[in-house]
């Protein structure tokens, strides 16, 4: 007889902790410039090129303080980003469009439960909902209003397929994308592991945004990516959560050493 064991309910604390969802980085941040707005104000104020480990840094940082932290690192967090998109402002774009936030909070959320699901398997429909719902403070903590964040995971999926269908990516943001996988200055380790992080990246993105960016892919690659997502799904649960939640826990040490030491998150 074979007794069948229930999956303790997965919470944001449990998912963004992942070390993995390090992965799903590179495919958030292309959706996010696939919004012409973002794309265009990426385009026209960031520095990818030079900056690559300060904009992990930043993106983590933030994510994990407002998971993790408490209010005053949350608030801390959210003054520094605050303070990065003042610069941000253009004739067409504005970094504190809620739209434009809601956008990319929903890239955050969609990239990390699509691959949590790749790895561990499909969350049950209740664990889902309750994850969704939590998701929402990534957007709310900075310009997205309560109300505007899709009420549940329906409104989600078609307010998602209508930004998707939606997206045109152009040279201008192409040029972003070379940037993220082809940067200036980032230590050796990073620039040796990017070849293969650009080819994770493709094989997570959506088809039709994979064709805009140009970014080649065929049925090797599809069969290639297929089996290291199914040999990631048997090996990478059995590694004790200690070490899967490691990156959490460096980031988070590093911010409040910052806090300690400077009084703010400057690099």
């Amino acid at each position: 007889m074979t007794i069948m064991t229930r999956r303790a309910a997965v919470t944001i604390q449990d998912l963004a902790g992942e070390g993995i969802m390090l992965a799903a980085g590179g495919r958030a941040i292309l959706l996010q410039v696939a919004n012409r707005g973002v794309g265009h104000g990426v385009a026209d104020h960031s520095d990818f090129a030079y900056r690559a480990v300060d904009r992990l840094r930043t993106t983590m940082t933030y994510i994990y303080a407002v998971v993790y932290g408490t209010d005053e690192e949350r608030a801390a967090v959210i003054r520094m980003v605050n303070k990065a998109h003042a610069k941000v402002r253009s004739d067409d774009y504005n970094a504190f469009d809620p739209q434009l936030q809601l956008w990319v909070a929903a890239t955050l959320y969609e990239s990390a439960v699509t691959l949590y699901e790749r790895v561990f398997g499909t969350l049950d429909d209740a664990n889902a909902d309750a994850l969704y719902r939590e998701y929402a403070i990534l957007g709310t903590a900075l310009q997205v209003p309560d109300g505007l964040w899709p009420r549940d995971r329906a409104e989600f999926a078609a307010y998602w397929k209508q930004q998707i269908d939606g997206a045109e990516v152009d040279a201008k943001v192409r040029a972003v994308s070379r940037d993220l996988f082809h940067p200036v200055r980032a230590p050796f380790l990073i620039r040796a592991n990017l070849p293969a992080y650009r080819w994770l990246t493709t094989g997570l993105l959506p088809e039709r945004l994979r064709q805009q960016f140009e970014l080649p892919w065929n049925e090797r690659d599809q069969r290639r990516f297929d089996r290291v997502m199914t040999l990631a799904s048997w090996v990478y649960p059995r590694i004790p959560r200690a070490i899967r939640h490691a990156p959490r826990s460096v980031y988070l040490w590093d911010m409040r050493r910052r806090l300690r030491s400077r009084g703010s998150l400057a690099a």
